[in-house]
């Protein structure tokens, strides 16, 4: 699949809104992951797909048909929208909106919540190049950072997480 631009994201997401309208329906997203990065941290031109956790309506199958209707209409694959990322929550912390048109509202998660999805999935440069960027919006100590990222570790995944996040420290404040 190609890679999706954030003009592109943008007119996607308010078409599903659109939609959500036709059927008197109104989406709230929880946006995660690489489209977050893309639209609103701008660290990246562009992502494979936009993860999500469906927050309204209560029925996230509406959300799935409205998505696979823009899939049709785009050429892009059913999945472009997908709640894959939602095991790496632990907990939901709703942050502020990031994008609203009619009949469609995102939030983010805690940028202490992103970083520790970031560190618990440490996977690549990718996720590296995101959690630097989400750990320079957050002020503190170390310390201080650390204990408000560790409530929302994925559970067996606490020890990468901590020494990803030694390393990312060290990377970008210097020595502990």
């Amino acid at each position: 699949m190609a890679t999706l631009s954030k003009p592109e994201l943008l007119a996607a997401l308010t078409r599903l809104g659109e939609l959500a309208l036709e059927q008197d329906e109104s989406i709230e997203l929880l946006l995660l992951g690489g489209s977050l990065m893309v639209i609103v941290f701008e660290t990246r031109l562009a992502t494979r797909d936009v993860d999500v956790l469906v927050l309204a309506p209560r029925e996230a199958a509406k959300v799935r048909h409205l998505a696979s209707r823009i899939a049709v209409e785009t050429g892009w694959p059913d999945d472009w929208l997908n709640d894959g990322a939602k095991g790496f929550l632990v907990g939901v912390s709703e942050g502020p909106v990031v994008f609203s048109a009619p009949g469609i509202l995102l939030r983010r998660p805690a940028i202490e919540q992103l970083l520790a999805m970031k560190l618990c999935a440490w996977r690549d440069d990718v996720d590296i190049a995101d959690a630097r960027r989400l750990l320079q919006e957050l002020s503190g100590s170390e310390q201080e950072i650390w204990l408000r990222v560790e409530r929302y570790l994925q559970p067996g995944r606490e020890l990468t997480a901590k020494l990803a996040f030694g390393d990312l420290w060290e990377d970008v404040y210097g020595s502990h």
